[in-house]
């Protein structure tokens, strides 16, 4: 007897994609029932609070990974990019509201010169996005002259920033924004032919290319877009936690890489869901408050983390081991 295909796939497909939800539900009950005082509405507010920027990088690098890449800078360059967007604001005198401007607009140009260096001087992504990464350290401070930037807080002038983009009146402002910036990368990755083409780049670039599509492009659109999610995210960590250091960042893209991929985004490219990516997000951002609230140390929780990382990419292995085997025909 031989099982359907469809059939085998439709069943893998729907417990794969309750695994996120349920890791999430266990997390958050794990950390009420032994995390000191978890269960509380500041602490639900921290989650939310922390998911903000993990959010952003994690809907930029999910179209990065469906396309078979990586990109590993977009923790220094969200970094990279609030801390420019400060200089504009404390040292050259701008507006803030334009000195905004160049946040997301810095995260655009790393991720343009991440797409062409992949697509044109055909680096593997891996190394192009590593140096990348180390380049954008190195901008923010030499632009900086490595001073810490502060952003204005409740009570100064420009507190209409932190009102706007952070927290108003006690309503976390910036889950409006995640909502609708989902949406967004939603819409463009299951609606619109980018998405249908990042699909099909990392199920096979060379069928895709051979199709008449022009793959290069199309994967620097990818890292584009991946960039300016990551300045976009710098926004965001300026008004959640006001100040920005030269030279940081480094480590908060394993947060958002982790998020892509505990949510069902292949490592291998070709398939992957931005509901998934939010999920994922809000199970890293999960963790980020309630390893605090174990009494663990600054050490311990960056050991957790890279665990959690680890174990992402382990259950990708098995994800794609499993989707191998259920498309292979069974008889009986």
């Amino acid at each position: 007897m031989q099982i359907p295909k469809n059939k085998v796939a439709r069943k893998h497909f729907s417990m794969q994609s309750l695994l996120a939800p349920a890791a999430l539900v266990i997390l958050y009950a794990f950390f009420s029932i032994f995390g000191n005082r978890f269960l509380t509405m500041s602490k639900f507010m921290s989650i939310l609070e922390s998911s903000y920027y993990i959010g952003f990088m994690a809907f930029g690098v999910t179209f990065v990974i469906i396309t078979g890449g990586i990109d590993l800078s977009i923790g220094t360059v969200m970094m990279c990019s609030a801390v420019i967007g400060g200089v504009a604001f404390r040292t050259w005198g701008l507006p803030l509201h334009v000195a905004l401007i160049f946040v997301p607009l810095i995260g655009l140009i790393f991720g343009v010169t991440n797409g062409l260096m992949i697509s044109k001087l055909h680096l593997p992504p891996f190394i192009a996005t590593l140096g990348t990464m180390m380049v954008s350290r190195g901008f923010g401070a030499i632009v900086s002259n490595s001073r810490t930037q502060n952003y204005p807080a409740i009570g100064s002038a420009d507190e209409w920033f932190k009102h706007v983009f952070f927290r108003y009146q006690n309503f976390p402002i910036g889950v409006i924004y995640l909502v609708v910036f989902f949406l967004i990368a939603w819409f463009v990755l299951n609606k619109t032919r980018f998405g249908r083409y990042v699909f099909a780049i990392g199920s096979n670039e060379e069928a895709t290319r051979l199709s008449g599509v022009k793959a290069d492009n199309w994967k620097i659109g990818a890292y584009a877009l991946c960039g300016l999610f990551a300045g976009l995210s710098g926004v965001f960590y300026a008004a959640t936690y006001t100040t920005c250091t030269p030279a940081s960042g480094n480590g908060e893209e394993l947060n958002a890489i982790a998020a892509v991929v505990i949510g069902g985004t292949s490592m291998a490219g070709g398939a992957g869901t931005m509901v998934g990516t939010l999920i994922g997000v809000l199970i890293m951002a999960t963790i980020k408050a309630g390893l605090p609230s174990m009494n663990l140390q600054q050490p311990w929780q960056l050991f957790i983390t890279g665990l959690v990382v680890i174990g992402a990419v382990l259950l990708d292995n098995a994800r794609n081991k499993a989707a191998a085997k259920a498309r292979i025909p069974t008889k009986g």
